[in-house]
C-alpha cells in the first residue's frame, strides 16, 4: 500500500475525462454534468487541447435568470444560444500526473478550486477533484 504522504496526483485522479469543446452550446454541458453527475468540465480546442474548464456554478446563471421571474423558457433559451466559450474560464489550474497529492491539495486549497485538470505534457490525462479526496477516505 502507498503511504499517504507518497501518493501522486496520478493515484486517485479521475480517468477518463468527460470534455466539451469551445464551440458545442451551453445545454450540452449542462446535459453532461447532469447525465454524469459531476460539477466541471474541462474544454478543448479544436486540437484537442486544453483551453478552459466550464462550471456548474458557470452555467448556474440560467437558473438565476429562472429564479428572478424569467421562467424555464428564458434560460433554455440560455443554454440553447450560448456557446461554452461564453462561460469557461481560460485561465485554468492544472496538474501533473505526478505531482504529490498533497502539494496538488494544497494548490486547490489556496486558489479555492474544486478541481485540477491532469496534463501529461500537453494531453488531457484526467482530472483530480474534491469527490477524489473524498473518494480516497471513504475507501473507494
Amino acid at each position: 500500500m502507498i503511504e499517504p504522504a507518497d501518493r501522486r496526483v496520478a493515484d486517485v485522479m479521475s480517468t477518463p475525462v468527460v470534455t466539451v469543446e469551445r464551440n458545442d452550446k451551453l445545454a450540452i454541458g449542462d446535459g453532461l454534468m447532469k447525465q454524469e453527475r459531476i460539477r466541471h468540465l474541462p474544454v478543448l480546442d479544436e486540437d484537442g487541447r486544453l483551453c478552459g474548464i466550464v462550471s456548474q456554478r458557470d452555467l448556474f446563471r440560467g437558473a438565476l435568470l429562472r429564479a428572478l421571474g424569467f421562467g424555464s423558457r428564458a434560460e433554455q433559451h440560455l443554454l440553447d444560444s450560448d456557446v461554452i466559450k461564453q462561460a469557461m474560464h481560460s485561465r485554468v489550474l492544472t496538474t501533473t500526473p505526478e505531482t504529490p497529492l498533497r502539494e496538488a491539495a494544497a494548490l486547490m486549497l489556496e486558489n479555492k478550486v474544486g478541481c485540477l485538470p491532469v496534463l501529461d505534457g500537453d494531453r488531457l490525462a484526467g482530472i483530480l477533484t474534491e469527490a477524489d479526496f473524498v473518494r480516497q477516505f471513504a475507501g473507494r
